[in-house]
């Protein structure tokens, strides 16, 4: 099959779809593997390590022009152009929220696959939680630095020192995101609240988490009590499939400490707070309603090198098994793969993004993977 890696165009972001030793293994199978000319130059992988590799370096178009597109982040303008028609795009899909884009690639007949879809044989989210771990530890370490005066924060230190009362964390959230921003703030030192939809992650975060971390529900009051008393809040709630719920109303950060910090990893779906909106790496903050937010939608690029070693090592069974089985047969014997299809040759399969873009639901069936 020939496998593509085009070159990421979203800004800041330096991450890839594939590492050269994944390439190789590709090649070895017999797949042709086409790598768009400095597709791994973010991460230090040259040209020619990808040559080494066996895959062919080509011209960044003609990475698109396979059958099966494997890349990092949502489809963007000017690429979803590239896509060749009746192809497979396996990538972060995040087509919640841009139902243009949506419809754009589904009228190229491409069938879609969303790594944040993805299960594996326990339920969970073998693709998105590697970078949902990294996002939210990154989510400390940001936070942190916006809580200074300098970069427009209250100047509260979050790993605290002796005489002074520890900064206050509050994560929204229990998923692999929260839970890892919840371990890092409380190895600094910091006071932290994590609070989740479920009793029964609430129960299983007390489990891992113990007495540094307290463990509650995301109820209105409790956030609200919490959100008051935070020098720094992270969002972190993922419902697949659906936008983020704004569990932080406008109303609710105007009353928030003055220099506090909100990092909305959730942006990807819309965000937990209602003065959310999306910024970059390299405007990465602003002020709303007195309160700093960072609410970088591809945080993991910051760390490049170490985000693609984990995403490329998480994808390449599936890559393998789509190449090597093809894609009907791959999908038709792997429930969890299965589970990612958000488009299939063009059929909105997900019931709420074909909503959401107003066109007809149409669920993958049996007889489509014949």
């Amino acid at each position: 099959m020939r496998i593509g890696i085009p070159r990421e165009s979203k800004e800041g972001e330096r991450r890839v779809g594939l590492e050269p030793a994944a390439a190789a293994l590709l090649a070895r199978d017999g797949h042709e593997v086409r790598v768009a000319e400095g597709a791994g130059a973010g991460i230090g992988a040259g040209d020619d390590a990808y040559r080494a590799a066996g895959a062919k370096v080509v011209a960044p178009e003609s990475a698109w022009d396979c059958e099966l597109v494997v890349k990092v982040k949502e489809i963007q303008d000017g690429e979803w152009t590239a896509l060749a028609r009746g192809s497979t795009l396996f990538s972060f899909q995040h087509l919640v929220g841009e139902p243009r884009l949506a419809r754009e690639v589904a009228g190229r007949g491409v069938t879609a696959i969303a790594y944040e879809m993805v299960r594996d044989a326990g339920g969970g989210f073998p693709l998105l939680a590697p970078m949902s771990a990294i996002a939210g530890r990154l989510a400390i370490q940001v936070g942190a630095q916006l809580l200074t005066l300098p970069a427009g924060g209250n100047g509260t230190l979050l790993a605290g020192c002796p005489g002074m009362e520890p900064a206050r964390v509050l994560v929204l959230g229990g998923g692999h995101a929260g839970t890892n921003a919840a371990e890092v703030a409380a190895a600094l030192g910091a006071r932290v609240t994590i609070l989740t939809r479920s009793a029964a992650t609430r129960d299983a975060l007390r489990a891992r988490l113990g007495t540094a971390v307290e463990a509650g529900l995301a109820i209105p009051a409790e956030i609200e009590r919490h959100a008051l008393q935070a020098d720094l809040v992270v969002g972190a709630v993922f419902i697949p499939g659906s936008p983020t719920p704004k569990l932080l109303p406008r109303s609710l950060v105007a009353r928030m400490k003055p220099g506090s910090v909100i990092v909305d990893i959730s942006i990807d779906a819309g965000g937990v707070a209602e003065t959310s909106r999306p910024t970059t790496h390299a405007e990465p903050a602003f002020v709303e309603e007195g309160v700093v937010h960072c609410c970088v939608p591809n945080m993991p690029a910051a760390v490049a090198r170490a985000a693609s070693a984990a995403l490329s090592a998480a994808a390449l069974p599936c890559v393998q098994a789509l190449a090597g089985k093809g894609i009907a047969r791959a999908l038709r014997e792997d429930a969890g793969l299965r589970a990612g299809v958000l488009l299939w040759r063009g059929r909105f399969t997900h019931e709420g993004i074909a909503a959401e873009c107003g066109r007809a639901f149409a669920p993958l069936t049996e007889a489509d993977l014949a």
